[in-house]
């Protein structure tokens, strides 16, 4: 058995000044900004007040969007799974899966990080 569980939000914004954008979706969301070391040209963090999600602003060459990010302990078992449900694998990147559900949404699955994974995850057989 594996667990998964909601990581948090990634905004992916196509845009040359990743600073401005990572400022813009702080405030907007009422979070602090916070340079990721040796990322702060790819990714900015947004700090949850609630120590709940990892949101990130990142920056990319597609168009703007939003994606999620589900974290499981096995990668594997959990996008066989989430196969087994209509999604379908996309890219390899580094250790996680950028997959697409049935729908159309991008999402990717990444090994888990948080402290408190363990008792918020859920188990999947």
């Amino acid at each position: 058995m594996h667990k998964s569980k909601l990581a948090g939000f990634i905004i992916d914004c196509r845009t040359d000044d990743l600073p401005a954008a990572a400022e813009f979706w702080g405030a907007a969301l009422g979070m602090e900004v916070k340079n990721l070391p040796g990322e702060q040209d790819k990714y900015v963090k947004l700090v949850d007040p609630s120590d709940q999600l990892h949101i990130e602003v990142q920056s990319v060459s597609h168009p703007s969007r939003v994606h999620l990010d589900i974290e499981t302990d096995d990668i594997e078992a959990e996008t066989g799974r989430l196969e087994a449900l209509g999604a379908k694998r996309i890219q390899k990147i580094s250790t996680w899966w950028v997959m697409e559900a049935p729908t159309g949404q991008r999402f990717c699955v990444v090994r888990a990080s948080s402290a408190a994974f363990g008792a918020q995850a859920n188990e999947w057989k």
